[in-house]
């Protein structure tokens, strides 16, 4: 009887172990992929670039999405590993920097318009 009784809570704890890891397991993998888009407002007329070389703080692998108004349509340069270039259409669009894996300062600028739109801080 006490051999019985000795197996059954083993099983009872083996079992409690188990569910209680697959459940932990479970939440982790949810909250990796919950992190929403930085947006950031881009506005480009003419010479002038508005965030000009402004720091923002995201996330590593955080993607971030510009809502790009614009006078004429133009690309943007994201000097990160690799680099991305992302084109926008004149009027108002959004173009998606895809999340950056390596922390550090990334700098996002217009080649056209020689200029630095905004410096990604990653961490």
């Amino acid at each position: 009887m006490r051999r019985a009784l000795a197996a059954l809570t083993v099983l009872l704890c083996a079992v409690a172990l188990a569910a209680c890891g697959g459940s932990g397991s479970d939440s982790g993998s949810d909250s990796g992929g919950t992190t929403a888009p930085k947006v950031i407002e881009v506005t480009i007329s003419g010479e002038s670039v508005t965030p000009n070389g402004e720091r923002v703080e995201v996330a590593t692998g955080q993607d971030v999405e510009l809502e790009v108004t614009a006078d004429e349509a133009g690309e943007i340069h994201v000097h990160s590993d690799p680099e991305q270039e992302l084109e926008y259409d004149a009027g108002t669009s959004t173009v998606t920097i895809k999340g950056i894996d390596t922390p550090g300062t990334v700098d996002v600028e217009s080649h056209s318009l020689d200029k630095v739109i905004v410096q990604l801080e990653v961490s």
